[in-house]
């Protein structure tokens, strides 16, 4: 096939990279986007996760909009959401969310990239990318015509696993002493459900079922964490625990298999033992694991935890975050959860999302440069999609002025983005 060139190359079509291409499609920016799927949306869609965590302070204060929030007013206006409202979480914390209809999902992003002029390549897999120096050249797809070399000015890997990164030679982080990569989850989609009667259990009703559904090997972790499908009576549950590192192919493959069992046997459980479910039987899968955590890019600035706490404020700010500290474990049913205040925000730089190393490349969505701890805090979907229209933005800016990421004026970004509604 004959070689293409565009001005920015998303390589991953999740949440974060199809808000990146939008953002930078919207500068002006040439922009093509591919992905593996037949569809749009990551982890929100193939994964299954059924809701968007994150929007807003314990107290109310919103610290995400722009594209993010143009996402949820579009799949209202489709009938594919709620809109914002507020759950229970499994930890007993009260927590803001989006619940939304993957299906709707998928034709919003696909109207909005189109809209915006990306160029779409669905059903396309990085094979390898061309380095010179400092730069990166090309990326080489698998498509269904064979491959294609895409060229560009400038490279966002919005994979959630970095393999852009990985075939360029850049830098990641290691995992400290005692850290482990969060596992993955199976989403299942169980129902009908009387909703009335679930949601009308007792936190301790819910928690003592979950305890049980441990202590009988039926349940992964402790949790009977459940999100709605808008105008169904089904639900997309997330009580699985697959631990593996994603990037292994194989490990990956079993991974797979593995979750599917657990949400057979956890689907089972739910039926027989939990209030408002006696008459559900499961539906679907998600098409694939939900992944939590693989590579972490080495950028010139690495967020830690710590600076989340004390509300770090940073000269190039792309995007604020309120989610807490939510590391899952591996090895056993629990769940490390940090609130860092009622009205607690944190922020995050700009250089989180430049590597190391290289001069026409930025990472968007939960590989950033950040520490294990802080990983767990910003890698949920709604910070994701904000830190993307920064990354998409800025990648239009650098592919424009032939300047390398690292000198991308941050005065200049900001103000584009608080121009397209971002909250910073």
């Amino acid at each position: 096939m004959n070689p293409i060139d565009c001005d920015v190359l998303a390589s991953g079509g999740g949440m974060a990279g199809t808000v990146a291409a939008i953002a930078a499609a919207r500068q002006g920016a040439r922009t093509v986007l591919f992905e593996r799927h037949g569809f749009l949306g990551g982890a929100a869609t193939a994964g299954a996760v059924g809701q968007f965590v994150g929007w807003e302070t314990r107290a109310g204060r919103r610290v995400i909009a722009g594209l993010a929030e143009e996402i949820v007013q579009r799949l209202q206006a489709l009938g594919g959401s709620f809109g914002h409202g507020h759950f229970v979480m499994s930890t007993g914390h009260l927590m803001d969310r989006v619940e939304y209809d993957t299906e709707i999902l998928k034709v919003v992003l696909d109207e909005m990239a189109h809209e915006a002029g990306v160029r779409v390549l669905l059903h396309a897999q990085l094979a390898q990318a061309a380095r010179r120096g400092r730069a990166i050249t090309a990326a080489s797809v698998l498509t269904k015509g064979g491959l294609l070399e895409i060229r560009a000015r400038a490279f966002i890997d919005s994979s959630g696993d970095l393999d852009l990164m990985a075939r360029a030679g850049a830098p990641f982080l290691e995992l400290e002493s005692g850290e482990s990569l969060q596992p993955a989850t199976m989403m299942f989609r169980l129902g009908p459900i009387d909703f009335a009667a679930f949601d009308g259990m007792t936190a301790e009703a819910k928690a003592d079922l979950a305890a049980r559904g441990v202590a009988e090997g039926a349940l992964p972790r402790a949790a009977l964490h459940c999100s709605r499908v808008p105008g169904t009576d089904d639900g997309w549950f997330n009580v699985t625990r697959v631990a593996l590192d994603a990037s292994d192919p194989f490990a990956l493959s079993d991974g797979e298999r593995e979750g599917r069992r657990q949400a057979l046997a956890a689907a089972r459980f739910i039926v027989a033992a939990v209030p408002g479910c006696a008459g559900a039987r499961l539906v679907s899968f998600a098409p694939q694991l939900g992944i939590r955590e693989t590579r972490r890019i080495a950028g010139l600035a690495t967020l830690t935890a710590d600076e989340l706490r004390h509300g770090a404020e940073f000269v190039d700010t792309m995007a604020l975050g309120a989610y807490p500290i939510d590391v899952h474990h591996t090895g056993d049913a629990n769940i490390t959860f940090e609130e860092l205040g009622p009205d607690h925000v944190y922020a995050l730089p700009y250089r989180i999302a430049v590597p190391r190393g290289l001069d026409n490349a930025l990472v968007a969505g939960r590989g950033l440069s950040a520490t294990h701890e802080a990983h767990g805090a910003i890698r949920v979907m709604p910070t994701a999609m904000a830190v993307a229209q920064a990354v998409g933005t800025a990648a239009a800016l650098v592919a424009a002025s032939n300047q390398p990421t690292a000198e991308l004026d941050p005065a200049t970004l900001r103000e584009k983005l608080r121009a397209a509604g971002a909250i910073l």
